[in-house]
């Protein structure tokens, strides 16, 4: 498995996943804000700034990151495939386009939410450290971050 660039005619597929995790992705309730993260996705796509691993024609984790604010955005995998590395792969990919003598930031959940139990671990694993608590579409977060120059911890 590896990462690729997703590409506009991935968009549907992508979509497909985005939709079957959405319950755990505050701020992607409606069809409005689900067709706002599409045209979101797609301009990521145009920016060559969105990931994903694919099993066949299935998109099975997918991944936004900015290189202008180094940051890791979005990172989803699809529950049939959790638990196969497809995350790390994601995060890897990611890790390899930012600037890594900068800190690099994530929003995820705070500790002691389910939801966030395995992007907890994933982030740490990866050398991030906890950071702020903030809020994103009204459900308590908390930033994440790799310091610049961290040595690779994958």
């Amino acid at each position: 498995m590896k990462a690729l660039y997703g590409e506009s005619s991935d968009i549907q597929n992508w979509m497909a996943l985005v939709r079957k995790v959405r319950e755990g992705f505050p701020g992607l309730e409606t069809e409005e804000a689900l067709l706002e993260h599409q045209n979101t996705v797609l301009k990521f796509m145009g920016k060559k700034q969105a990931v994903c691993v694919k099993k066949e024609d299935t998109i099975a984790g997918v991944l936004l990151f900015s290189r202008n604010r180094n940051m890791i955005c979005c990172l989803a995998v699809d529950p049939e495939f959790r638990r196969q590395g497809i995350a790390s792969i994601l995060l890897q990919e990611a890790l390899s386009e930012l600037d890594l003598s900068s800190d690099v930031t994530v929003s995820t959940f705070r500790e002691g939410d389910e939801k966030g139990t395995a992007p907890r671990a994933l982030y740490r694993k990866f050398g991030f450290i906890e950071g702020e608590l903030t809020e994103e579409f009204g459900y308590p977060n908390q930033v994440f971050y790799r310091p610049g120059n961290s040595p690779a911890a994958y």
